[in-house]
């Protein structure tokens, strides 16, 4: 059971590694969809905190279609990543007809050889979950896919979820659970869908506002419930 934590600044990844998180999701701007973080907060990360480090590669909040200049900016950053020894990236890249846009994402792999790689939400933007799951099968460096079930919370997309975690059986792929998550729901949300990893924003700051502090008591908790599934 993975417990991944998003953090805006060096102050947030620092507490969720004492709060007891598996791994940091590195990100700025979370309250629109998230951004790639400056190269000094990464740094800065990197320098100061021990658990795995995964920064998210997006360079704009527009949509997840991106052109040549926007590739060029990811490719860029990406490289940055690397020679920081940061551990994984979250990528993502749709087209305009709302499928995986396999160009590009080959690109982006190519690029990312030795990081871990998680498919970013984009894949709960596309036109059809089971066709894109079945294209991004074919990439053995994508481990994760981010989804909430094509929904605003992940509560409400369970049966989704569900669906698309029975395509992953026997595979390497792994379901990395994310929207609305917070440890008051968290229990009943593992229990019934048998997610392996979770990714908490909102939910474990103060008043579950993105815009205020992270909170230690919410991310043990959220800690003490996963570690109950590891029993």
């Amino acid at each position: 059971m993975v417990l991944e934590i998003m953090a805006t600044t060096l102050g947030d990844a620092q507490i969720a590694e004492e709060s007891g998180a598996d791994r940091i999701r590195l990100v700025v701007g979370i309250e629109s969809g998230g951004l790639t973080p400056s190269y000094g907060l990464i740094e800065q990360v990197k320098k100061q905190v021990g658990i795995p480090i995964h920064v998210v590669i997006r360079p704009h909040n527009q949509s997840f279609h991106y052109n040549e200049y926007d590739v060029q900016t990811m490719i860029k950053d990406i490289e940055i990543v690397k020679e920081l020894g940061i551990d994984g990236i979250v990528i993502g890249c749709l087209n305009k007809d709302k499928e995986i846009d396999e160009r590009v994402l080959h690109i982006l792999l190519h690029t990312s050889k030795g990081l871990d790689i998680t498919f970013n939400q984009s894949f709960d933007h596309v036109k059809d979950q089971e066709k894109s799951l079945e294209t991004i099968l074919k990439y053995d460096q994508i481990t994760r896919v981010c989804t909430s079930g094509a929904d605003k919370s992940a509560l409400n997309g369970i049966p989704q979820i569900k669906k698309v975690k029975r395509r992953m059986k026997d595979t390497n792929l792994q379901l990395l659970g994310m929207k609305g998550l917070k440890p008051e729901n968290l229990q009943a949300f593992l229990s019934v869908t048998d997610v392996k990893e979770v990714s908490i924003g909102a939910g474990v700051r103060v008043n579950c506002q993105y815009t205020q502090p992270l909170d230690p008591k919410s991310i043990e908790k959220a800690k003490r419930i996963l570690s109950k599934f590891n029993e």
